[in-house]
């Protein structure tokens, strides 16, 4: 069937819901080669993913999902956040999207933070959280009540999603022929908390809106999707970043509950940045970017590495309703790592 699909996509035709239900029973059966997989993966992101099937693809795959048994009373009164980028960039920089959600966490809001290990980088979420010494193997019931109780949680998708574990084969097919995947994009989507504020980073400009208006029909409540621009010395635009970029100006698609949708972009002159190249914000492998973390988080490193995680933090605040402004949020950011919070806040984890 998966063949069948292959062909439809070769062709520029859109899967229907059924169908994307169907190639979802597929690729989370062992028996259907990876090989398989992968081609009908390559085929769909060859084609380009419509909204319609990212959404349908996390309908059906949520189903699958192991849902964690968090206390309605509680999920009412607070607003759930995740600080994420979906991979694809290519650019080697360091956890920008996990150091960001840390500092959220310390600052007070409930994170439920999703990835997974590498793909695509030299160390993914689960990667840099493991080097740091936060557990990445919670149980539902310990994910919950480390979230409801520490403010912050991380949901390791293989551990939350079984079907990913025939889908996983597949998934390194296609990035060692660096092509990337819909799971790129669904990551961030399939967060088995269910988070209402989300900040959401992609590899392309053009990807914002539609991304968003996903999360939206999705039912999130508070969500910023953005793509930076990195600019090279004279002004040429080299590559993209799925962060918020001190480098270039940024892509934004937005919407809340009491605003509607936005789209605008953003200059990070508008922030005290210091001047930077890519190569500052260049990373390694799990324990080098972990390093990284520590230092910010400790004080030692105040220039663009800084910077870039202060941005991306101030958005996230900003989007889960704890700060009225970016600006303000660049500040309760800063404060947050200058009192000491956020390297408390890890070291809690840690425990």
């Amino acid at each position: 069937m998966l063949e069948k699909f292959t062909q439809q996509l070769a062709g520029s035709a859109p899967l229907t819901d059924e169908q994307v239900r169907q190639s979802v029973e597929q690729l989370a059966d062992e028996k259907v080669p990876a090989a398989v997989k992968a081609g009908f993966l390559t085929a769909l992101a060859q084609k380009g993913e419509t909204p319609d099937e990212i959404a349908a693809f996390v309908r059906a795959l949520r189903d699958k999902s192991i849902p964690p048994p968090l206390d309605p009373v509680w999920r009412n009164a607070h607003e759930i956040l995740d600080v994420v980028g979906t991979g694809g960039d290519q650019l080697g920089t360091f956890n920008i999207s996990t150091t960001a959600a840390l500092i959220c966490a310390a600052a007070g809001i409930p994170v439920a933070k999703h990835g997974n290990r590498a793909v695509t980088s030299q160390a993914g979420s689960a990667d840099v959280l493991e080097a740091l010494g936060v557990r990445i193997d919670l149980t539902p019931p310990e994910a919950a009540r480390s979230l409801q109780e520490r403010g912050f949680a991380f949901f390791f998708a293989p551990a939350w999603h079984p079907a990913f574990k025939h889908i996983a084969p597949a998934r390194k097919l296609c990035a060692e022929r660096g092509q990337r995947t819909i799971f790129n994009y669904l990551g961030p989507l399939l967060n088995p908390a269910r988070p209402t504020a989300m900040l959401v980073g992609v590899p392309r400009p053009e990807l914002c809106e539609p991304l968003a208006h996903v999360l939206q029909s999705l039912g999130v409540r508070r969500a910023m999707v953005v793509c930076g621009k990195v600019q090279g010395p004279k002004s040429k635009i080299q590559s993209a970043m799925d962060e918020l970029s001190t480098l270039g100006s940024n892509t934004i698609a937005e919407f809340y509950q009491e605003r509607g949708f936005a789209t605008s972009t953003l200059s990070p002159a508008e922030f005290p940045v210091q001047e930077a190249t890519l190569a500052d914000l260049i990373g390694g492998d799990r324990r080098a970017n972990a390093e990284i973390i520590r230092r910010i988080f400790r004080g030692v490193e105040r220039g663009p590495q800084r910077d870039a995680v202060l941005l991306n933090a101030a958005a996230a605040l900003f989007v889960v309703g704890r700060t009225k402004s970016l600006a303000e949020g660049w500040d309760l950011a800063g404060g947050t790592i200058d009192s000491g919070q956020a390297n408390a806040k890890l070291e809690e984890l840690a425990r």
